[in-house]
């Protein structure tokens, strides 16, 4: 098990202890050493073998023996033990927003609920109703978070399915007759959700004899061919997967269509059609004529258009169906700012110069520390001593670390009425302000709409972060008029983010063509709370290329003297 596998698990020990009602400080110690089994270099194993995990706090030699347990054999007796002694229903309802561990169990000692059937039938009988700090409101909600729930049950995040299908690509390659293995469909397309795992395999051997051997593979529980070149595997672990076989000739025509999406394959094929060609079977034709597509490429040529990169194959307004490109997509290096990250002044794990060193040997110019202000106590939100403290620290950091420029900026609250969290004599210290909503999600549209606005309306922040608040596969965006929050943006020169995060990748690809098209500019922030923290950059420039946007586009394309003058501009200094 890899260090993500390894602090997810140790994230759901701490759930299980909170249901079970044991101590905080149980609770605490293990949340506390998720973090930092998160924030280890990526070669867990490494980390063993030197010591090193031994030596990080917030690993003592209990929680070692169970990191170690799982890195080695993917089972840890502790954890297993732990499962054993608590309803796997409540661990389910845990993925339900607004229900806390501490919430769950109230609900199971009160009504004796144990399994997501359970807590409906007693939202919809009154019965949630009579919990303390429950009512109607509140059982309503409870009833939205399950139908989201159930709508999403069948997907996975794209880091996850990511991982997964890395995994599983590698291995495929490895087999005998096979010459590449290629990820496609939605992982390929960098959709936020995945919902299937496609791999295609190049083989110099009949792709009927290529799926015949994978189906006899060990570990392989279930294989439903599909026709003589696909077919539907499911792994132990539970990974379900389709592979799809081709010949090297034929490439450029299976990729595309096992990439997707349905509808903008549906338009290549119409186009084709209206071409003098056949798009059908995953292969083009000309008549009767099979035509060579060693590649995508190829492919597009074939029918006179320049090649659609995979993120835009959306079947919308995608370019390449006519018209190229405006501009290049943005790439990863194009951004010169690390900007959006938590160090260990608040909720992460990673200090000031730590982040520095990992961001310049990344090739970032400047970094931009945003710990959360005082109202988010709940993550350790800074005082104004602690602000003090910590601008000293960058300061040190920035005489002893060259090549990188640490900036002091703070993810500062919006508070109900859209005021910030801390007044003008503060906010006027910060090189760059991100300004987030963390907090009363359930306002109403207008509310929250006015409590955006009047936020965008202070001379302080540079940035709104993460702007319509959603969890993906646990929370909802919160309703709020985005036409007007992008024409505000855009006429009061605020950034939005693309929250990198990938449980939140927000805001939506659907819609940031919309506020680049209103003239808001977008800044793609980590939201990282740890050194490993810094690949989640990867998934926000997938989200921005999904969105068609180049590096003009992002303010943190910027250097950092034009990064520096954004963020003035607006408090007129």
């Amino acid at each position: 098990m890899d260090r993500t596998g390894v602090a997810r698990v140790l994230d759901q020990m701490a759930s299980l202890l909170e249901l079970k009602g044991e101590n905080t400080f149980r609770v605490r110690a293990f949340r506390t050493a998720s973090r930092a089994v998160a924030g280890l270099p990526p070669d867990l194993d490494e980390a063993i073998a030197d010591g090193s995990l031994a030596g990080t706090r917030g690993v003592g030699p209990a929680i070692l023996q169970i990191v170690t347990d799982l890195a080695r054999t993917n089972r840890s007796r502790v954890y297993e033990e732990l499962r054993e002694q608590v309803p796997p229903g409540l661990v389910e309802m845990l993925a339900i927003s607004g229900l806390g561990a501490a919430r769950v169990r109230q609900i199971h000692d009160r009504l004796g609920v144990e399994s997501l059937a359970d807590l409906e039938a007693a939202a919809r009988d009154g019965r949630l109703a009579t919990v303390p700090g429950f009512g109607p409101k509140s059982c309503e909600n409870v009833l939205k978070g399950l139908a989201h729930l159930r709508r999403h049950a069948t997907y996975r995040l794209i880091h996850h399915a990511t991982r997964e299908a890395e995994e599983l690509r590698a291995a495929l390659g490895r087999l005998p007759g096979v010459s590449r293995a290629i990820v496609a469909g939605d992982v390929r397309r960098r959709m936020e959700l995945v919902r299937d795992l496609v791999v295609v395999l190049v083989a110099d051997v009949p792709p009927a004899e290529v799926l015949r051997r994978l189906g006899g593979l060990p570990g392989v529980d279930e294989f439903s061919g599909q026709d003589e070149r696909r077919a539907t595997f499911r792994f132990a672990g539970g990974s379900l997967a389709q592979i799809v076989v081709t010949t090297p000739a034929n490439l450029g025509a299976v990729l595309v269509q096992a990439t997707g999406s349905e509808s903008h394959v549906a338009r290549l094929a119409a186009h084709a059609a209206e071409s003098g060609y056949a798009f059908h079977g995953a292969a083009l034709w000309r008549g009767s004529e099979f035509v060579p597509t060693p590649d995508e490429r190829a492919l597009y040529q074939a029918l006179g258009l320049p090649e659609v990169p995979p993120e835009l194959r959306e079947g919308g307004a995608e370019p390449g169906l006519g018209a190229g490109l405006d501009e290049p997509l943005l790439t990863l290096g194009d951004l010169r700012g690390f900007v959006h990250c938590h160090t260990s002044f608040s909720d992460g794990s990673s200090s000031i110069e730590e982040l520095a060193l990992a961001c310049l040997a990344a090739g970032y110019n400047y970094l931009g520390v945003t710990d959360h202000s005082r109202s988010a106590a709940y993550a350790g939100g800074l005082g104004v001593e602690d602000l003090e403290r910590q601008w000293t620290e960058v300061d040190e950091v920035n005489r002893r670390v060259t090549g990188i420029r640490v900036l002091k900026g703070i993810e500062v609250d919006i508070l109900p009425d859209g005021s910030l969290d801390y007044g003008d004599d503060v906010l006027r210290r910060f090189d760059f302000v991100i300004a987030s909503v963390h907090s009363h999600f359930s306002m109403s549209r207008a509310g929250m709409t006015a409590r955006l606005l009047r936020a965008m309306e202070n001379p302080w922040p540079t940035i709104i972060g993460h702007p319509t608040g959603r969890l993906l596969l646990g929370r909802e965006a919160y309703p709020v008029d985005l036409d007007a929050v992008f024409g505000a943006a855009a006429s009061r020169g605020i950034a939005l983010e693309i929250n990198a995060d990938p449980h939140r990748l927000d805001l939506d690809w659907r819609v940031l063509r919309l506020a680049r098209a209103a003239g808001a500019l977008i800044s793609i922030g980590a939201d990282a709370h740890s050194v490993a923290g810094l690949e989640n950059v990867t998934w926000g420039v997938g989200v921005a290329r999904k969105a068609g946007l180049g590096p003009a586009d992002i303010l943190n394309a910027r250097s950092l003297e034009d990064f520096l003058a954004f963020a003035r501009a607006r408090r007129g200094t």
